[in-house]
């Protein structure tokens, strides 16, 4: 970056609103740079400054009288030299990358970022302390909108709202909620950059609740380090900030699948007849998961005990093994409370390190809703082993998943000591992290070629290394349940948790309502996971609802199964770019602050799901000025940038492809055992303003552990070319170095095709094709070999 430039950018930042004093006590004594690092003398302190690439960098504060904290729960990449430059211009230093500009005012004293020529954000007081906090202070322009803070419902555009740090349930949430299990000191801005507050300790992140331009965030204690990640698009920002915190490993394929679910199945005998049911009414099933009575009969009283009640699960190995033969994996829940009245009581307190201590050294104990308690303590190596080698028993027996619930700790005394030293608030925010990280790293050492199945609702920034499946809580059965979902998904999504999901239908209250059970389903089709799960007063189950719910029910999830080469594609790409499967349609409109109503699944579906009783109309923006969206029902075509007014169907929810996309679909399977891509309809949405477009679809074998790393995967590749009367499509396959060749053959369907082809060829050949009138729709086969590498001439 030339001298000329660099003073072109500060003069910009001059220029900005950005520009604030900082606190008027700080002087800059000096600066000097060692390796990567600059490193700021200041009058009552030390900052470090270091780039991890040339779209993030990292900030510490170090207060005089403090020693610096290395440690980071959230970041795993390593600090990269990326050529940064240092200039001191006589006011100021420019410390820069070919992406990020750290400006650094002398006098009075200011931080402040710019991302390739414009103003990102700048500190305003900085790093200050009040009576009982710690803060970090943040200019905002007018008119930014910021999302992040974690799990809540708020409003889409969270700007305005003050967010406490400290995971906690919130039992029956309806339309809002603004704190829920899953917490994280992450705050993004609609200008495509995004800060990351290094430190797990409980606090607050103020998102300008104070209606004075400042965006704070206010700690107990620990460090005072901070990230700040930017991109040219949310794609980079969202590639930038999980290859900061780490990108979530491709899940097993039956995750795709769907549920049966409930609190709870109470004998072995329920769960068989529960699984046989799915399959007599033809509904594919994939897992069954078993609440808290698989260890016990009552509620209360038994948890810790983590063995199989053997009165009401007699032959449980048995069992998993049938299920697993008709495709149905096990799941069971855990949780990390041992109690006092629990079979397991006795041998976690007598050993020491196994369970969180009191002041003395003790096993802390106290009450909840389910009894006098202990917590395993995860941050010691007898409470880490202990707790790993019950969950290697249950494996060895044959259970397929993991369900972590009330990892935030539901409840958590301050008063409760970890690893000897760390206070319960220290710890809190990252309890469910390093639970999610015990069992990860639990199957890397003794499983390394299996990919876990970790279901928990309370984590910490990166949980999604650990291939963690967050929930959103103990969600109301109502319609303010379903309307606060996309929001909570969509938010999540932006901050690297691609595969939070709710409890499809609603989990309390006994509410019979089947337009709403069904509205909720099939808007699940169209999120990260498939699972209907409720307190079984009223039954969370299609097979045991009225027949023509039941039917609605059925066809979503016939629609979810059909679509699993798309999803998993999707799943895939989150696992390589870290973008998420639900994205808000700010991703492509930067105008679409505030919207979460309509939103994107991947990059070429549009959903806009149902979430009011009895409704006869649905607004719906189409996004992209001069694209094409087609009725993914009816094919009826749209025009990108404008709000339209649909009139919602019964059996579907009104759902969008955009002109230009790739759809593969399989057949439906009853389970994903029996999933195949050896024969795929591969739909292609035909636009005359469309050119020229690509696509893709991924395939491994659903379980190998980094398949794609380890060469065991095909990646079959699309394009099409439209241009002088002549629609061109190709398939080329790439194949992994371990993977054997697959014979795939294809049915292309091709929308949007306004009269009948004059002629079709198929690698220079002619071929038989079907034109519907009524759909306008090509069907055109391309049979079955291997490695495909294909192209098909549709003369228009």
């Amino acid at each position: 970056m030339t001298h000329t430039t660099i003073a072109r950018l500060v003069l910009c930042l001059l220029a900005s609103p950005l520009a604030f004093a900082q606190n008027a006590d700080r002087q800059l004594q000096g600066a000097t740079r060692k390796q990567n690092t600059l490193e700021l003398a200041t009058s009552d302190g030390r900052y470090l400054i270091k780039p991890y690439s040339a779209d993030v960098v990292e900030t510490t504060f170090i207060p005089n009288g403090e020693s610096f904290d290395a440690a980071s729960h959230a970041v795993v990449l390593a600090p990269a030299d990326v050529g940064a430059t240092l200039k001191d211009e006589g006011a100021r230093l420019v410390y820069a990358t070919s992406g990020i500009t750290v400006v650094v005012d002398k006098q009075p004293f200011r931080i402040s970022y710019l991302y390739k020529g414009k103003p990102l954000v700048a500190e305003k007081r900085g790093y200050g302390r009040s009576a009982d906090l710690e803060t970090i202070e943040f200019a905002l322009e007018n008119g930014e909108a910021l999302y992040g803070a974690g799990a809540r419902a708020t409003g889409m555009n969270r700007r305005g709202k003050r967010f406490q740090l400290y995971n906690k349930a919130d039992y029956g949430y309806g339309a809002t909620s603004t704190l829920l299990n899953y917490t994280m000191p992450l705050a993004l801005s609609s200008k495509k950059y995004a800060i990351h507050f290094d430190n797990p300790q409980t606090g607050w992140l103020d998102f300008d609740s104070r209606k004075d331009g400042t965006l704070r965030y206010e700690v107990i204690g620990g460090r005072k380090t901070y990230q700040v990640v930017a991109g040219d698009s949310w794609d980079g920002v969202m590639a930038n900030y999980t290859a900061l915190t780490g990108r979530q490993p491709l899940p097993p394929r039956w995750a795709f699948g769907n549920f049966a679910s409930r609190f709870g199945y109470k004998s072995e005998a329920q769960t068989r007849e529960v699984v046989d049911r799915f399959i007599a009414e033809k509904i594919p099933l994939d897992a069954v998961v078993l609440d808290l009575y698989w260890f016990g009969k009552t509620v209360k009283d038994t948890m810790g005990n983590l063995a199989w009640d053997r009165d009401t699960f007699p032959n449980a190995e048995k069992m998993m093994a049938d299920l697993k033969a008709k495709g149905v994996k096990t799941i069971v829940i855990t949780e990390p409370f041992v109690l006092t009245t629990s079979r397991r009581w006795q041998e976690a307190s007598q050993q020491p390190g196994v369970l969180a201590t009191d002041k003395d050294g003790k096993p802390a104990t106290f009450d909840f809703y389910f009894g006098n308690t202990g917590l395993v303590d995860l941050y010691t190596s007898q409470g880490r082993d202990w707790f790993w080698n019950i969950y290697k028993g249950l494996k060895q027996g044959g259970v397929s998943g993991w369900w972590g619930d009330l990892g935030e700790p539901e409840v958590h005394p301050f008063w409760v000591r970890h690893g000897g030293n760390k206070s319960a608030d220290q710890v809190h925010n990252i309890y469910g992290h390093d639970w999610a990280r015990l069992i990860a790293e639990g199957y890397k050492k003794d499983y390394p070629n299996e990919r876990p199945f970790i279901l928990m609702r309370a984590g910490y920034s990166g949980s999604q290394r650990f291939g963690m499946i967050p929930w959103s809580g103990d969600v109301s059965r109502g319609w303010g349940g379903l309307q606060s979902q996309m929001e909570i998904s969509l938010q999540m999504g932006m901050q690297g948790l691609a595969y939070m999901h709710s409890d499809l239908g609603g989990f309390a209250g006994a509410v019979l309502d089947d337009e709403l059970y069904v509205r909720w389903l099939q808007y699940g089709v169209f999120q990260p996971v498939f699972r209907p799960h409720a307190q079984d007063d009223v039954a969370p189950e299609p097979v045991f609802r009225a027949e023509r719910t039941k039917v609605l029910a059925r066809e979503a999830v016939w629609l979810r199964y059909a679509m699993l080469p798309y999803n998993y594609t999707l799943a895939f790409d989150n696992s390589s770019t870290g973008m998420p499967l639900m994205r808000p349609v700010l991703f492509e409109e930067d105008e679409a602050t505030a919207m979460s109503s309509t939103y994107l699944w991947g990059r070429d579906f549009l959903v806009a799901p149902i979430v009011e009783p009895g409704a006869t109309r649905k607004e719906v923006h189409f996004p992209g000025k001069g694209s094409s969206w087609f009725d993914f029902h009816t094919g009826e075509k749209h025009h990108g940038g404008i709000t339209e007014v649909v009139k919602p169907e019964e059996a579907n929810i009104p759902v969008y492809v955009r002109a230009g996309a790739f759809v593969p679909m399989a057949k439906v399977v009853q389970s994903t055992r029996d999933y195949s891509t050896r024969h795929i309809d591969l739909h292609y949405y035909h636009d005359a303003g469309v050119t020229g477009s690509e696509g893709k679809m991924y395939d491994d074998d659903g379980e190998t552990a980094d398949a794609y790393g380890k060469g065991k995967y095909e990646i079959v590749r699309f394009a099409s070319r439209h241009a002088d009367g002549k629609l061109e499509i190709r398939f080329s396959t790439e194949t992994g170095k371990a993977q054997a060749p697959q014979e795939r053959g294809f049915a292309l369907k091709v929308h949007n095709v306004q009269a009948r082809p004059r002629g079709v060829t198929v690698d220079g050949k002619a071929v038989r094709f079907v034109w519907n009138d009524k759909h306008k729709l090509l069907e055109v086969p391309v049979a079955a070999r291997k490695q495909p590498s294909s192209t098909v001439v549709v003369t228009l």
